[in-house]
């Protein structure tokens, strides 16, 4: 009886996770840049049945599931066009652009290419929303000239958009996100690949990668699989009560 309970309660416990991050996904669908991020689920304990320990065989037997991790989906989604000239878009998977903190120097990778012409030190550097510098691919801060008039203006571009680096990993996936939709490896010396030929469109931002109808479908079996696990959860209650009371 108390298997039953515990399995309902982690139960539930995972799928209001699972409610938790797709609420995430959905709350950044107009967020320029954004990932989405997916559950995957485990079960929480497995053994055979009449086997050894480590043995796989047809007679398992588990007590419930937990959220094993959160993972990332780093696919391209669709450019939308902004006549903003210092915006790019990412329009390969698995790419970033390196950004390097002012202060700290630290390194971060990102999608959002929503970036703006900032001044430090009298000069003026291509930088983020959150002004970390823009790395090019020699893993140096861009500068950003005057751009007076529409020819230069081109010209300039065109040398920036050609500077700036993208970066890939060899396991995307092992990316943990630090805010801002910027990322930083899990591993310990996971070392960024450049991309040699790198798709970047100009005046351009990638759209979030949220699918409206694929987060709200998430939403109707999370809640569905929660209510169900709370109804176990009662049952369960319910039975062990009607037991006690029988034992006087």
């Amino acid at each position: 009886m108390y298997q039953s309970f515990y399995s309902a309660a982690v139960g539930a416990s995972a799928y209001l996770s699972k409610l938790s991050v797709t609420s995430n996904n959905l709350a950044n669908i107009n967020n320029y840049g954004f990932k989405p991020k997916n559950v995957a689920f485990s079960d929480l304990i497995n053994y055979n049945l009449n086997d050894s320990e480590d043995a796989v065989t047809e007679l398992m037997a588990g007590d419930g599931m937990r959220v094993q991790r959160t993972y990332t989906n780093f696919g391209t989604s669709a450019a939308t066009m902004t006549n903003q000239p210092l915006d790019f878009a990412i329009l390969q998977d698995n790419a970033f652009f390196m950004v390097q903190d002012v202060g700290t120097e630290a390194i971060s990778y990102t999608r959002s290419g929503r970036f703006h012409r900032g001044e430090l030190d009298g000069k003026f550097y291509l930088m983020t929303d959150s002004n970390r510098m823009v790395l090019d691919r020699e893993r140096k801060p861009i500068e950003v000239g005057q751009m007076a008039d529409e020819e230069s203006a081109g010209e300039d571009l065109a040398a920036i958009r050609q500077s700036i680096g993208l970066y890939t990993f060899s396991n995307p996936s092992r990316l943990a996100n630090t805010g801002d939709n910027e990322f930083v490896p899990v591993d310990e010396g996971a070392e960024p690949i450049l991309i040699e030929n790198p798709q970047i469109a100009s005046s351009a931002l990638e759209s979030s990668g949220t699918d409206m109808a694929e987060e709200m479908v998430k939403v109707i079996e999370a809640q569905r699989a929660f209510t169900y696990a709370l109804k176990m959860v009662t049952t369960s209650d319910e039975i062990e009560s009607t037991i006690n009371s029988l034992r006087g």
